[in-house]
């Protein structure tokens, strides 16, 4: 039997409709008409033997379940293909193109910065995308190729993304700079000191659920008066009183938007660290610019 037979107009036709689930909207970004799409895509599925959308009516694509699979796999041929390009163009002596690298939100302000820095500073082609978010939004985002590596804590990651441990992230309490127990001896504190005392609770997916077991597994139930989104808004609730806060990122500065100070205190007890990860999807083979970044943090990241 014969290899398959495919082009690179196809794979791209194919790309941008399976990404927008729309043949509308693929021919408007390619700027080709709308049977263009459809033949193009037709005639990879025919090559192929295999259904990759399904059309309907009302509402579009949908990808079937070998779309889907395929769809990644297209995403790692054309990140391939253009920087195969670049390289030829460069005689392969520095990285070129574009790099979209995802980060957890409480992540993003302690360390991008610098990694960002230093990777600009040995690669001045490559433009560097930020993605800032969520974790559940990061792995949909490494799924749909809207990401290529993502910077992010490790838990809940399931068998179809890889990740590679670049350090920890140990909890501390938070306490307001007047709080009786902010001048501690060594700086330390055991969490039954603040058992009676009402929370803050950082209310982000996966993280209110780690904060809330750490207090768990010291036999704590944590009374959270208020629960907010924003790591700075957390920080100043805990400042003007309104309770304590268990927190892994630690800025160097006390002071906090509102004006009040905080005093971080590390834990005497024995309690989980949180791993943090680059992770990119399974099977997808990283493009050089995505290497050498990853490489960047598994040689900077200290924590």
């Amino acid at each position: 039997m014969s290899e398959p037979s495919f082009t690179l107009v196809q794979l791209r036709y194919f790309e941008s409709a399976a990404r927008q689930l729309s043949m509308t909207a693929a021919s408007k970004e390619l700027v080709v008409s709308q049977s263009a799409v459809s033949t193009a895509i037709a005639q990879l599925e025919k090559e192929m033997g295999v259904q990759f959308l399904l059309r309907h009516h009302a509402r579009g694509l949908s990808l079937t379940t070998a779309g889907e699979e395929f769809y990644k796999r297209v995403l790692d041929f054309l990140a391939h293909g253009t920087e195969l390009v670049e390289t030829a163009r460069q005689s392969g002596t520095e990285l070129v193109g574009t790099l979209t690298v995802g980060c957890f939100s409480t992540l993003a302000p302690f360390r991008l910065p610098q990694l960002l820095a230093e990777f600009e500073a040995r690669h001045p082609r490559v433009h560097v995308s930020l993605l800032e978010n969520e974790h559940q939004a990061l792995k949909t985002a490494l799924r749909s190729g809207k990401t290529e590596l993502a910077l992010l804590y490790g838990y809940d990651l399931d068998d179809d993304i890889d990740r590679e441990v670049v350090g920890t992230a140990a909890p501390y309490v938070l306490v307001a700079e007047d709080h009786p127990l902010a001048r501690s001896r060594g700086g330390k504190v055991w969490l039954s000191q603040l058992a009676d005392e009402p929370m803050v609770l950082l209310d982000l997916p996966h993280s209110r659920e780690y904060l809330q077991s750490v207090l768990h597994s010291v036999g704590i139930e944590p009374r959270v008066r208020h629960r907010t989104r924003g790591y700075e808004t957390v920080r100043a609730l805990v400042a003007y009183g309104h309770g304590f806060a268990l927190l892994n990122q630690r800025p160097p500065a006390s002071s906090t938007y509102a004006g009040a100070g905080v005093a971080p205190l590390a834990l005497r007890d024995d309690v989980e660290s949180l791993d943090i990860v680059t992770a990119w999807v399974h099977g997808v083979r990283l493009t050089r610019r995505a290497q050498e970044f990853r490489s960047l943090c598994r040689a900077r990241y200290t924590l």
